[in-house]
């Protein structure tokens, strides 16, 4: 009988074994793939709908944004409203989004109800037409953000250091302006649809408790025919990086504003490259979680932000990381102080064991949370994926976060945190 009066022992993340649930992947007679994972107790699926069709692909600014917020806003023969009241009689939920590389349809719903969501969904991706009153509604949305936008200090600095560090031509550097935004028509938007939106350019994703029926079904709806593959192109276009030549910034955007933006950014190793595993634990001790070195000086210590976070960001082409906080305007110049203090701490001093063991706990106990429940478990097979990655390079980084040295970090810190390296930053 259990003795409620001794407590459970308690193992660090370190001690435990890190299993990725297997995805099984099939091949449609039009030669979609299609990664699938059944999991979970509850009737519920995920469908993803992944396209190379995000900023990277676009030739005109703002398209591929504009393409993914108006994608279910019509077809030929269904209006935005009547698109929208099918999907939500069944309780399920439609979300498209578009990001630097890609674009993603994504559906919940209950499984039972697949067969009569997924002709809406085929009818959605294959079929929007970009109604010009939907569009010219978009674009007068689109114009009032931005202009609101505009007057905020973080989201000034996050235009601009982008473009510091990818250049402001590249896909990963440029932002919308407002001729961007009045240059979009429904003519525009139909040609990027037809192009990228295509059976020769998807990738999905199907996870949950669901039927072999079910999986037949999302096979039997897409992966059949080649829809729109008529006009496709899914070459990859090569940009060339243009960076700033200036690493230091100063912009004034708001004279009665009271507080700042900061940001600090370098140009920084791919998700794909053999140390990134080591690299992220580096980044996690400088500023990667709430415990972190910056936190812990420039919030805790010495009050000047809410909170300050550094992130390693990898996108399909190129890499970059990058430091961000908001703080006092009056304290800003010395918030970049204290974090090239920081940096110079890690690269003169090794961590001691126990904050070494702490991160490497925090690290392995958030993948132990992502691979709890069929939705997490297929987002991160779909980070490998999409990355090119296998499951052999998910068990590489644990052994790395099991078993990387204080010693090993800081001939990282030494080599990848020289405040010289990095574009500063001061939004106020």
């Amino acid at each position: 009988m259990l003795d409620r009066s001794i407590a459970p022992a308690i193992h660090d993340a370190v001690s435990f074994t890190f299993e990725l649930p297997a995805c099984q992947k099939t091949v449609c007679l039009n030669q979609i793939p299609i990664y699938w994972l059944q999991a979970g107790t509850q009737e519920v699926v995920e469908v993803s709908w992944v396209f190379k069709a995000g900023i990277w692909a676009e030739s005109q600014t703002a398209v591929a944004q504009a393409t993914a917020a108006l994608l279910k806003n019509g077809t030929a023969h269904k209006s935005a409203y009547r698109l929208n009241e099918a999907i939500e009689y069944y309780g399920a939920s439609l979300k498209v989004t578009a990001n630097n590389d890609f674009s993603t349809v994504t559906l919940h719903a209950l499984s039972k109800h697949l067969p009569l969501l997924l002709p809406v969904i085929k009818e959605i991706i294959a079929e929007a037409i970009f109604p010009e009153e939907e569009v010219n509604i978009y674009k007068q949305n689109a114009l009032q953000r931005l202009s609101v936008n505009l007057r905020q200090c973080d989201f000034v600095a996050n235009r601009h250091i982008d473009a510091f560090v990818f250049g402001r031509q590249h896909p990963y550097g440029k932002f919308t302006e407002q001729p961007d935004i009045e240059a979009l028509s429904s003519s525009v938007l139909n040609d990027f649809h037809k192009k990228h939106y295509s059976a020769g350019n998807c990738t999905i994703f199907v996870s949950g408790n669901f039927e072999e029926s079910n999986l037949n079904l999302v096979m039997d709806h897409f992966g059949k025919d080649s829809w729109n593959d008529t006009q496709a192109t899914t070459s990859i276009i090569g940009y060339d990086k243009q960076p700033n030549e200036v690493l230091k910034h100063r912009i004034n955007n708001d004279p009665n504003g009271v507080q700042g933006a900061v940001r600090m950014a370098r140009p920084f190793l791919m998700r794909t490259d053999p140390i990134f595993a080591e690299t992220l634990v580096l980044n996690t001790v400088f500023g990667g979680y709430f415990g972190s070195r910056l936190m812990a000086n420039i919030r805790e210590e010495k009050g000047f932000t809410y909170g300050i976070y550094s992130s390693l960001i990898s996108y399909q082409y190129e890499g970059m990381m990058m430091i961000a906080t908001e703080a006092g305007k009056d304290v800003c110049e010395q918030t970049v102080a204290e974090i090239h203090k920081e940096m110079k701490l890690l690269q003169d001093s090794p961590i001691d064991a126990e904050e070494l063991m702490l991160v490497k706990n925090y690290l392995l106990g958030s993948i132990l949370g992502d691979l709890d429940g069929p939705f997490s478990i297929m987002q991160r097979w779909k980070n490998l994926i999409l990355n090119n990655q296998t499951e052999a390079d998910f068990h590489r980084s644990i052994a790395v976060y099991k078993n990387i040295t204080a010693e090993r970090l800081q001939e990282l810190a030494q080599q990848y945190l020289n405040p010289e390296a990095f574009y500063e930053l001061i939004v106020v």
